[in-house]
């Protein structure tokens, strides 16, 4: 299962969603997409809370307000972390998870350590629960691997769409710069010193035999 929740304090309101339980921490692991970005309480066992960008979206452009609201979400679905203050969460972009098959069921490691960010709580904030809480929704089978590939089918579409308008860009120019050096020889065969007369073709006399 997989729990649903929209921060709206943003408009339109942002997606963070999580698993029920480890194994379906594992399959978010195994099936995030590169939009996302994980959170997670640091040196504590918590839920895995994942923020999904928008297009365009940067993980430096998240607003403050939004961070807040996914590390509240993190601290309060840790069993250890939600009774304690001033702690840290951890996030950064799924693509920098790295998991082995050593590893425990949602457990992971970071590819970059230099790519990971941290925010601090310093308690629990009820309001911030309660409201992201009456946002929630849950669904029982997704079919998360099905969602990944169909997000990667779109995508690949999208980047063929950009290469043919590119390529139809290029086209374009090259023909404007044809056409323009056209005109240039043109004007250039116009110009009065490249112009031909009687006088330059031996004719020093306008008489007629």
């Amino acid at each position: 299962m997989v729990f649903y929740f929209k921060s709206n304090i943003i408009q339109p309101p942002a997606i963070l969603y999580m698993g029920r339980d480890k194994h379906e921490n594992e399959e978010l692991i195994r099936w995030g997409w590169p939009e996302d970005v994980w959170f997670h309480v640091n040196n504590l066992s918590s839920a895995h809370v994942y923020l999904r960008l928008k297009p365009g979206q940067t993980i430096d452009d998240i607003p403050s307000d939004v961070l807040v609201d996914a590390a509240q979400l993190c601290k309060a679905n840790s069993i250890q972390g939600n009774k304690v203050n001033n702690l840290e969460v951890v996030y950064t972009m799924w693509e920098n998870l790295k998991k082995t098959p050593d590893m425990e069921p949602g457990q992971v490691a970071y590819i970059n350590e230099g790519a990971v960010r941290k925010i601090r709580l310093e308690k629990r904030v009820n309001e911030i629960v309660n409201r992201l809480n009456r946002t929630k929704t849950e669904e029982e089978h997704p079919d998360l691997r099905g969602q990944r590939e169909a997000r990667d089918v779109a995508a690949r579409n999208d980047q063929k769409k950009m290469l043919r308008a590119k390529r139809e860009q290029e086209k374009e120019a090259a023909k404007q710069r044809e056409l323009e050096a056209e005109l240039r020889s043109y004007a250039s065969l116009q110009k009065s010193e490249n112009m031909r007369t009687n006088y330059d073709a031996g004719n020093e006399s306008d008489d007629f035999m």
